[in-house]
């Protein structure tokens, strides 16, 4: 089987505590596109883990894990990855990671120009993670970028920076008036970080095909969520990359492979890390207890996510974004202390009910149109099937289902591996 699992929303929905629920059954979990501009928090009997680059299935020592050329790679950031992990006991070796040497690497100065724009933008600012996404995917679609093979050949790269150096200086140095960066210090990154992961980089297209042709289950991972697509998501406030299950096997390395099933992820709440529209947020005393119930700080920046009731326009674009056949509803429990719960269910446009997700400024002025249904304020982290659930929360989770047009196949009420019910 090849399965995708993709976020429905914003981003931060809980894929990687699914993803590693699911890896037991899965022999090779892939990442497909994005760098370390967000996190995916796993939680399991071996610890608490938060991954910004390695796919969530490293932590299950029978699962092979791909980091497809879709991706773009800080590999110092992946050097401290990889420590943090071995820290905590668990074993990385070339047979359970597996690098694309055609996946590109973010380099200083991609980082440098990030953070050197958000400055420039000032108030204007997209409200980036500063970890050089945007400028690495910029740099790969002008041909100036480098890819994992490039450590294999350091005389040759060598050269090739030397050109892509001076092209960057022109910003660096012309545009921001910053310091110029200098090709001998771009030589010893990249050796420096480059040896350490060496190892690991390889043929993943040919790997990941055979895997396919034999019939084994692959399971592909997405970074963000369907509403951060650089395509069809709230742009210019998205990320770089494509986010939507459709690119999954194209940035995994197998475009000629056909995904089985899609598995959406989204939260029983809304929450958004960043910049951009947002029209179900909470604000002051209620966003705040929220915030605080679902733990909402971002697991790449720890920064605040913005927080409000579920979202029905927005989700329901996002499951048809992402073509899901089922949905994992993550964080029910959160939801435990309201006495009513908030549904955005429409948003309202220049004084019209609007069902269907709008683009452009009709997005930066809707206003939300909330319904209300009744809490069940009761703790049901304990529940694992679904008629332990109190009614009001089957009630809940049935009028999502209903509302976004695709079954809820999966609820999380915790954090741990085992909190999960699977209907």
């Amino acid at each position: 089987m090849l399965m995708a699992i993709v976020g429905i929303n914003w981003g931060d929905e809980g894929k990687g505590r699914m993803v590693d629920y699911f890896s037991n059954n899965f022999d090779v979990v892939v990442r497909y596109q994005g760098g370390n501009n967000a996190g995916h928090t796993v939680i399991n009997d071996r610890g608490k883990f938060i991954l910004n680059l390695l796919p969530s299935g490293i932590l299950n020592p029978k699962t092979v894990n791909v980091m497809g050329p879709g991706m773009v790679v800080d590999i110092k950031h992946l050097c401290g990855e990889l420590k943090s992990l071995r820290d905590k006991g668990i074993e990385i070796t070339k047979d359970n990671l597996k690098i694309s040497d055609r996946a590109v690497i973010t380099m200083p100065y991609n980082v440098l120009r990030d953070c050197l724009e958000e400055e420039r933008l000032a108030d204007a600012k997209f409200g980036s993670t500063r970890r050089g996404i945007a400028p690495i995917y910029s740099d790969k679609y002008m041909k100036k970028a480098l890819k994992m093979a490039d450590l294999f050949d350091m005389e040759t790269t060598k050269k090739r920076l030397e050109g892509i150096v001076e092209w960057e200086n022109l910003m660096i140095v012309n545009g921001y008036k910053a310091e110029p960066i200098k090709v001998e210090d771009m030589v010893k990154y990249l050796e420096e970080y480059g040896n350490e992961i060496k190892q690991y980089v390889c043929d993943t297209t040919h790997f990941l095909h055979d895997a396919a042709e034999e019939g084994k289950n692959v399971m592909f991972e997405a970074q963000l969520g369907a509403l951060r697509d650089i395509d069809y998501g709230i742009y210019p406030y998205t990320s770089s990359s494509s986010t939507i299950a459709g690119y999954a096997t194209v940035g995994a390395g197998i475009p000629g492979k056909k995904l089985d099933k899609v598995v959406g992820i989204m939260k029983a709440y809304s929450s958004c890390v960043g910049e951009g529209p947002f029209t179900c947020e909470m604000f002051d005393e209620e966003g705040d207890k929220l915030r605080e119930a679902g733990g909402e700080y971002g697991a790449a920046t720890g920064r605040p996510r913005r927080v409000g009731g579920f979202d029905v326009v927005a989700s329901k674009y996002g499951v048809m974004m992402q073509g899901a056949d089922s949905i994992a509803l993550t964080k029910l429990d959160v939801l435990s202390y309201f006495d009513k719960i908030p549904v955005c269910v429409a948003y309202e446009v220049n004084g019209k009910r609007v069902d269907r997700f709008p683009y452009g400024h009709e997005l930066e002025i809707a206003k939300p149109i909330y319904e209300y249904l009744d809490g069940f304020n009761e703790d049901i982290s304990k529940c694992r099937k679904f008629e332990d659930l109190p009614k009001a929360a089957q009630d809940y989770v049935n009028y999502i289902e209903k509302a976004v047009g695709c079954p809820v196949e999966y609820v999380s009420v915790g954090a741990e591996r085992e909190a999960l019910i699977v209907r």
